[in-house]
């Protein structure tokens, strides 16, 4: 099924990015892999190409383009060629609405020419090693004295974590029970105190940097809170159905990838004297696949035109996730099987991407909660 959502503009944008990935990524993302982290050189070369901060305005150096469509392109060109090292898709489509939305003046001239040139990459720190997808448990915690906040506590799981040169920590600054209890606080690096633990060895995505990080009496100033004190919670709320559309775009290109290299095998694969993409079986396989993914991509693609239109509801972005990312996991162990041994094989890439896939079903809100989710907007529950 055709896409009707791009412009002549998009296509354009998209060969840019294919070819900024075929030389930029492609060529290196198995070093990255091995060393566990990406390099910095690639995140300045995304700056030069206008593929940072494309949403944020021309005076800081971004592109002042207000249209999800680009991000979409860059995370689908990503998943397109299996790179999941770079975090662009954390820098763009989570970490750009934060900063342009709740950052005063000064706030934009210190951190958006080098966010927009990949000088200063970023990252946001929810996670703790007790709190998961329970956000209202963070035990993190910041206390004024005077012009500055001083912060303790300890976050996981924080991709960018260990390249970041600031991180927004969502700490408790009030003792009540609601939603003011929390706040953003940008943490820059080298401030005494703020601590990377290890690089996080993780089952998949080996490129991509995941830290622990802790913070012991780290004084932060005033002037780096993000927005409103107490307004953490909502911000937090308002910002996921973007990160969320954000991950749903990233599955359903991957799933597209692994179908298509899948999809080559059978045509080359011989077994019994013929090609096993001859076999109905196969055919059937590869058939199923398909509608999955077209039907994804049509729901996908509408929720992008939602989100531009400012209308993507938090349930609608929630039934996007977490279809998306289990009917990716669903394909991707598909097309092992057709691939047989060799599917569990390291050097090929569908046994990369099998091993990719589980995570997205985990972050940015697992299957569960946006179950949760959706569930409660249909019997009417409001909290």
């Amino acid at each position: 099924m055709e896409r009707v959502i791009f412009q002549d503009e998009h296509a354009q944008f998209r060969a840019m990015t294919k070819g900024f990935m075929e030389r930029e990524v492609t060529p290196f993302h198995e070093k990255w892999e091995a060393e566990g982290i990406v390099s910095r050189d690639v995140w300045l070369a995304a700056g030069a190409a206008g593929l940072l901060g494309m949403d944020v305005p021309e005076e800081f150096g971004g592109g002042g383009t207000p249209d999800f469509r680009y991000q979409a392109i860059l995370d689908e060109e990503m998943a397109a060629c299996g790179a999941t090292g770079p975090g662009f898709a954390l820098q763009n489509d989570v970490m750009a609405p934060y900063l342009l939305r709740l950052c005063d003046a000064d706030q934009r001239g210190r951190w958006l020419p080098g966010f927009c040139s990949g000088e200063l990459i970023s990252a946001i720190a929810m996670t703790e090693p007790d709190t998961g997808s329970d956000l209202k448990g963070i035990r993190t915690r910041a206390t004024r004295d005077g012009s500055n906040w001083i912060l303790n506590g300890q976050k996981t799981f924080i991709t960018n974590g260990i390249l970041a040169d600031f991180v927004v920590v969502v700490a408790r600054t009030d003792d009540g029970t609601g939603s003011r209890q929390f706040s953003l606080l940008v943490v820059e690096r080298g401030a005494a105190g703020f601590e990377r633990g290890r690089n996080l060895a993780k089952t998949g995505m080996h490129a991509q940097d995941t830290a622990e990080l802790s913070f012991t009496d780290v004084r932060v100033p005033a002037e780096n809170m993000l927005g409103d004190e107490g307004r953490g919670f909502v911000y937090l709320m308002e910002n996921l159905p973007r990160e969320r559309l954000s991950i749903a775009v990233t599955a359903t290109a991957a799933a597209e990838y692994v179908l298509g290299m899948t999809t080559e095998y059978c045509r080359s694969r011989k077994a019994f004297g013929q090609r096993i993409g001859d076999f109905q079986n196969t055919r059937f396989v590869l058939a199923e696949c398909a509608t999955q993914i077209a039907v994804t991509r049509a729901f996908v693609d509408q929720s992008i035109t939602a989100l531009n239109d400012a209308s993507l509801s938090p349930t609608d972005a929630a039934m996007a996730k977490w279809w998306s990312t289990e009917m990716l996991n669903t394909i991707v162990g598909r097309c092992v099987q057709l691939h047989g041994g060799y599917g569990y094989m390291s050097e090929y890439p569908i046994a990369k991407a099998f091993i990719d896939a589980k995570v997205s079903t985990i972050f940015g809100g697992t299957t569960e909660i946006m179950k949760e989710i959706i569930g409660r907007q249909v019997v009417g529950i409001e909290r």
